[in-house]
């Protein structure tokens, strides 16, 4: 999934707009952007908005961000919100891979009790909203086959470490936060999940965001969080990979194929070798494709 769009669970407004967004997910909130009072009423609406938007013929995934583990809130969530059947949950504020089977097992339970199939429901985490969870990232491998994505977040590490911002004059992040985007690529890929890059809060400065999404794409990020229906259309622009390029991975796969005995071939007048077709396949996967 190139694109995940917030939209808060106290909205159908929002919810139905977002189904049109062409967001690759909706992640529909019950968090930050939802205020304490309307905590029950955001519950009630999502999961009649789950179990309405998974019957349209063509839709996005559908992960409900619930609260965090520590706020008590997060039981009740689930409880309203799994019998709408949603693709996955998105928990903010993990501390690492314990919160990931912590999680697991309160989805085991409630799928059980729905007659949902046990492990459908899979995890998304936010993986660096406080300082000590950076210290948990190389817990996340291995910790539940329901886990799919990392991402990570300034907004509520900026607030945990008591920092004035999180960018710099020019808008980019600051060095504590590019540090903690980082580790999270790290430990996405060590766990084997989807890397995702974090929201950019200026959806009017387009121009900025672009840069941001080329940056992470390149560095291995292969998708990012909009808070803003108008930043989809760049993401997905962004986070598919020109036909050229597209071309050229199934040619390497293929020239690997047909010299299965060989460690370097010569393609175009380049030497490749193995860490070439890793990059290949990689790309070739994310379009559902063999190669």
């Amino acid at each position: 999934m190139r694109s995940q769009l917030f939209v808060p669970g106290d909205s159908e407004k929002k919810m139905n707009k977002g189904l049109e967004s062409g967001a690759d997910c909706l992640f529909i909130d019950l968090e930050d952007s939802v205020a304490a009072a309307n905590k029950e009423t955001a519950r009630r609406l999502a999961c009649e908005f789950l179990a309405s938007a998974r019957n349209r013929e063509k839709r996005p995934l559908l992960y409900v961000r619930v609260n965090a583990l520590d706020t008590g809130l997060t039981d009740r969530d689930l409880d309203m919100v799994v019998p709408g059947r949603p693709d996955g949950i998105l928990l903010p504020k993990s501390q690492g891979g314990v919160d990931v089977q912590h999680l697991a097992a309160k989805l085991a339970v409630r799928e059980a009790e729905n007659d949902i199939a046990d492990g459908i429901t899979k995890i998304c985490c936010v993986a660096t909203e406080t300082a000590s969870a950076i210290f948990g990232l190389s817990s996340y491998r291995g910790a539940s086959r329901r886990l799919t994505a990392l991402t990570w977040g300034a907004e509520d590490l900026s607030a945990d470490l008591g920092a004035e911002t999180n960018r710099l004059e020019d808008g980019t992040h600051a060095p504590v936060y590019v540090l903690a985007r980082n580790l999270t690529l790290l430990a996405a890929v060590s766990a084997g999940v989807q890397p995702i890059d974090t929201v950019y809060p200026n959806f009017r400065d387009e121009a900025g965001f672009r840069r941001e999404c080329m940056e992470a794409r390149r560095d291995g990020f292969t998708g990012k969080m909009a808070i803003h229906p108008a930043q989809v259309p760049i993401i997905n622009e962004v986070f598919t990979p020109p036909a050229a390029e597209i071309e050229r991975a199934r040619r390497i796969v293929k020239a690997f194929a047909d010299n299965p005995t060989a460690g370097v071939i010569g393609l175009d007048g380049e030497m490749l070798d193995k860490p070439h077709l890793e990059r290949a396949r990689k790309l070739l996967a994310r379009l559902g494709s063999t190669g």
